[in-house]
């Protein structure tokens, strides 16, 4: 299955898209790769549908990748006596550790960790930002804060705190036991981490992962943005939460932060998905607003690698039009005149490795002499990356001898994935390039492609060679 652009489509499963023909459907209208959001899903159910997905996969003969969302730390409120409660901006409110029922006065904060954190001066917002509160006394055990907006509180509402680094770690026991069951189905090629705030919270997943699956940060705090180099460095990808993050800072900063992210993962070479309301209206609706339409086509002219779907696939009543409005979107900016141009000024400069300069030669060479695809061979990935980092004009054709590779890779801009046997010598690969870039819709007999590869062959991190190819006449072999 050809796609005819190079942005990739994450779609969220839910009630909506669990069943295999739904998924199906899905696939076919432009979803590369599925996320499985853990805080509804449980252990059977994300098993049943891995396995629906697999099953999808086989049927349509294409790497198809998962995501597996972990939940991370929910910070709440307690209860209330009357379950609801109003308050006056300038009143004093507490949050304590009394394991009682609030009132207009106080409420219990199960939460010791922030108990501890919190400082004068510090913001909680509390049900995603509609109740602003300001702490003025703080001593362990409560908080007293000062109403600054909102009218009312109620149960279980979430709490947010963009002026407070907590001591946690990204990984609550709950993580910690769907992360072990991700893992043991050896099926989900990347798991995604809520309430990232500093690197160390990634090193401790990459103990209990083992590079069994891809890390991919979701940044959602302003403490992420602080130390935001370090954490794309430990990081395999990363996933732009406009939805927290909006709710922690400036609502007009998002769009910034968007553009600063999406530019310095792609310096580095890592991948980033834009996420959270890209097409919110078509939960209900069967087309999008004009400003959602541009909010996709800004991710794209970006050069983001993947554009996400949350609810609208999940649990919207158009999961098929959604997915298939975003693909058209993405096919038409693709195409728009400035496009090239936009993506090509955001380039970054290559690193001083040999994988790096053999993948800007390839780039230049494609897009000089008017190839009509380049052709990486990759076990571990990392040719690809690169392959994808330079943004060519062409298509590139990722063959990797893992399956496991080809479905990560398919979150990743530009690259079609195909699962290839590791070529037996030089003329194998040749012809082996040739005969898929033909198979895959990419070119015909008298095309040249480029490829780029390891010598030895089947060493990973070797891509050392660039060979031009004519594709024979027999469109099986190349010269």
């Amino acid at each position: 299955m050809k796609r005819n652009r190079k942005v990739k489509i994450l779609a969220t499963l839910g009630p909506a898209s669990s069943e295999e023909s739904m998924i199906r459907k899905l696939h076919e209208a432009g979803a590369d790769l599925f996320r499985i959001n853990m805080s509804h899903a449980s252990h059977d159910v994300m098993r049943t549908l891995i396995a629906r997905i697999r099953s999808v996969e086989a049927a349509c003969g294409r790497p198809i990748g998962i995501l597996a969302d972990l939940q991370g730390p929910k910070l709440r409120v307690g209860k209330f006596a009357a379950t609801t409660v109003e308050l006056v901006p300038g009143q004093t409110f507490t949050l304590d550790n009394h394991d009682e029922p609030g009132d207009n006065t106080r409420v219990y904060l199960p939460h010791p960790e922030i108990l501890e954190a919190v400082k004068p001066g510090h913001r909680l917002l509390i049900d995603d930002g509609k109740l602003h509160l300001r702490a003025e006394k703080c001593d362990g055990k409560s908080i007293v804060t000062t109403v600054v907006s909102g009218t009312k509180i109620s149960d279980r509402k979430g709490v947010s705190l963009p002026d407070t680094l907590l001591g946690v770690g990204a990984l609550t026991d709950k993580d910690r036991a769907d992360l072990d069951a991700v893992l043991a189905t050896g099926e989900v090629d990347w798991v995604a981490l809520s309430f990232i705030q500093r690197p160390e919270d990634l090193a401790d997943v990459r103990k209990v992962a083992r590079g069994r699956v891809g890390l991919m940060s979701k940044i959602e705090k302003p403490q992420a943005i602080e130390r935001i180099d370090e954490i794309i460095e430990l990081s395999d990808a990363l996933m732009v939460a406009r939805g927290d993050l909006g709710v922690e800072m400036p609502l007009e900063a998002v769009p910034g932060l968007q553009k600063q992210l999406i530019r310095a993962c792609r310096k580095a070479g890592k991948p980033v998905v834009v996420a959270t309301q890209m097409l919110e209206s078509m939960i209900s609706a069967p087309v999008p607003t004009r400003a959602e339409v541009s909010d996709v086509a800004t991710a794209v002219f970006e050069g983001a690698d993947a554009i996400m779907l949350s609810a609208e696939s999940a649990s919207g009543q158009y999961p098929v039009e959604a997915v298939s409005t975003m693909a058209s979107i993405a096919f038409t900016v693709e195409r728009e005149p400035h496009y090239p141009g936009i993506i090509y000024a955001q380039r970054a400069q290559p690193e001083a490795t040999g994988a790096d300069a053999i993948s800007l030669a390839a780039r230049q060479i494609a897009e000089t002499l008017k190839l009509s695809t380049i052709v990486c061979y990759t076990s571990s990935g990392t040719t690809g990356l690169r392959a994808s980092r330079e943004r060519p004009e062409v298509p590139i054709i990722a063959l990797s001898p893992v399956i496991q590779t080809a479905r990560r890779l398919s979150v990743v801009w530009g690259l079609h994935c195909v699962v290839s046997e590791e070529p037996t010598d030089l003329d194998d690969m040749v012809n082996r390039a040739c005969r898929i870039v033909v198979q895959e819709g990419f070119g015909k007999p008298g095309d040249r492609v480029i490829i780029s590869a390891g010598v030895p062959l089947g060493t990973p991190g070797s891509t050392n060679m660039l060979r031009i190819a004519y594709i024979g006449s027999d469109g099986l072999s190349g010269v």
